[in-house]
């Protein structure tokens, strides 16, 4: 195929992206036959597990012809490799979980800044940067589980309210060490201030069950267990056991309700996994129409339902099991203070004794 006509495909996928995209890109290889828009490969670095991003990007080349290499690992690694690697690095597109994460590899001058009408027509302004370097393309809620059989749900309430006496001894989390909990932290410094913020943080630990360990699952099985009455974690892990084939998990999921925390108030505290192009992408055009596909109806739905996310349009149709939870509100926060606030919240967290 031509570079003139390659650059015309291109075009005209734009078109399509920003028109209709899933209606147009669906009835486009009918028409015109497979890999009809070859146009090289991306490369993608991704703090996420393959098998909860391949199939989206099978899917982005299932429709362009582009290919993708994939290269997965942590996040802290993979910012990392990407500043050993510096102009030479061959990654276009770092994907990765929690605004903290993005916001440090804004900073670290490993994100550029783009112009995308689809992504600002597709990604709601509170779930971007406002300098364009990085877009979320599926939302984790921060939520309580708790144990039915020894917490009512009218018991529960906000944040906030977890530093009451009545939760003493009755709440386990995860440490502060993780980005979940301090992205939680920045969003009350956020709304708050440091000090009103650490003064919750302090009063939090006073309630701890037990001294943070493990991952949100875990958290999850101590309440099960009856270690706790009250976990606080992403809402994806409570949708991974849901969909478990495993006995066991069954058994956890008997013993444990959801709860959307501060739905009279600001909403419950929300992420996202998100992505960006990296300062020096090689394939720049290419790592662009990957973001645009993943902001499309079909990206967002793929790359939400492979995790038991939402997808942050409104539009986009939800998996059953997250669904199945029914809709809630979310805090309107813009995210980007949460990767601002993260140098404070980790402070703040080793002053109150949240280790």
């Amino acid at each position: 195929m031509s570079s003139v006509l390659k650059s015309v495909y291109r075009d005209s996928f734009f078109r399509l992206v920003l028109h209709g995209f899933l209606v147009n890109l669906l009835v486009m290889p009918l028409l015109l036959g497979p890999n009809v828009l070859q146009a090289g490969e991306v490369n993608v670095y991704s703090g996420r597990k393959e098998a909860l991003i391949r199939p989206v990007l099978d899917r982005f080349t299932e429709y362009t012809g582009i290919a993708v290499n994939l290269v997965s690992g942590k996040a802290g690694q993979l910012r990392e490799r990407l500043l050993v690697e510096g102009r030479n690095t061959p990654a276009d597109v770092l994907i990765t979980a929690d605004v903290a994460n993005l916001y440090q590899a804004m900073v670290a001058g490993l994100l550029q800044p783009i112009e995308s009408e689809v992504l600002e027509k597709r990604i709601p302004v509170t779930y971007r940067d406002p300098g364009k370097y990085w877009f979320g393309f599926s939302l984790r809620a921060r939520v309580f589980v708790y144990a039915p059989d020894r917490t009512g749900s009218e018991e529960l309430s906000t944040y906030e309210d977890l530093t009451a006496l009545k939760w003493r001894n009755r709440i386990v989390v995860r440490s502060s060490s993780n980005v979940y909990n301090q992205s939680l932290i920045a969003s009350m410094i956020a709304v708050h201030g440091v000090d009103a913020a650490e003064l919750w943080a302090r009063g939090l630990v006073q309630n701890f069950a037990r001294s943070p360990k493990g991952g949100d699952t875990d958290q999850i099985r101590a309440v099960a267990a009856g270690e706790a009455d009250i976990a606080i974690v992403n809402s994806y892990y409570y949708g991974r056991l849901v969909a478990s084939l495993k006995k066991s998990d069954k058994e956890v999921v008997k013993r444990i309700a959801l709860f959307f925390p501060n739905q009279d108030g600001r909403g419950t505290h929300v992420n996202v996994s998100g992505a960006g192009v990296t300062a020096h992408a090689k394939n720049r055009t290419e790592a662009i129409l990957l973001l645009e596909f993943l902001a499309s109806s079909e990206g967002q739905r793929l790359f939400a339902e492979l995790n038991h996310e939402f997808p942050v349009s409104k539009d986009v149709e939800q998996s059953p099991i997250v669904f199945s939870w029914g809709p809630f509100k979310a805090d309107q926060l813009n995210l980007a203070l949460l990767g601002e606030h993260n140098g404070d919240a980790i402070r703040l967290a080793d002053r109150a004794g949240w280790r």
